[in-house]
């Protein structure tokens, strides 16, 4: 299936082509293990600190940076897609427009270094978490929305080669 994902690096850096097949591969995961039969579009920026806290401010109305934000373009139900997608495809393309995600690169550097794995394997794990909020997943609660986010990044993370086991490439 062909999807069309559209990245954005606001900051050149030598990181940005292992992190751009990084993120290709981890969205491509996701609507796999989620069931997503029809082609899809995500906008992807990635970002410093500084950067998606002005998103975050905008947005949200916090002014604080954070690790990834997600823009859904539709209301969908967690682990239930629809079976028909043709009044969500785009009639140009044929595509259905998931949504958009920031992701600041250098809170995942920071997080990976806290976390004591690789910036490649929190990169994804951000994505992985974005991708699920495009596809109607939440954690407003502690709860069971909660639980039920992180069984399912922690199931995709773990079908993609390398996101499980410590990088030392970062």
């Amino acid at each position: 299936m062909r999807h069309r994902i559209n990245l954005v690096f606001e900051q050149l850096s030598l990181q940005r082509f292992a992190i751009r097949a990084n993120i290709r591969k981890c969205i491509q995961q996701t609507l796999k293990a989620e069931g997503i039969t029809v082609p899809c579009e995500i906008n992807v920026l990635v970002t410093d600190d500084a950067g998606i806290q002005v998103i975050n401010r905008e947005s949200r109305n916090i002014d604080k940076p954070t690790d990834v934000l997600s823009f859904p373009m539709f209301q969908l139900t967690a682990g239930n897609p629809p079976t028909d997608w043709t009044a969500y495809q785009d009639p140009e393309t044929g595509l259905v427009p998931l949504g958009d995600m920031c992701i600041s690169l250098e809170r995942a550097i920071a997080q990976a270094a806290e976390f004591g794995h690789s910036t490649r394997r929190e990169v994804g794990y951000l994505t992985i978490h974005s991708m699920l909020h495009l596809l109607g997943y939440d954690h407003l609660d502690e709860g069971e929305q909660k639980k039920q986010m992180r069984a399912r990044e922690e199931a995709i993370a773990a079908s993609i080669p390398g996101m499980c086991r410590d990088e030392s490439t970062q």
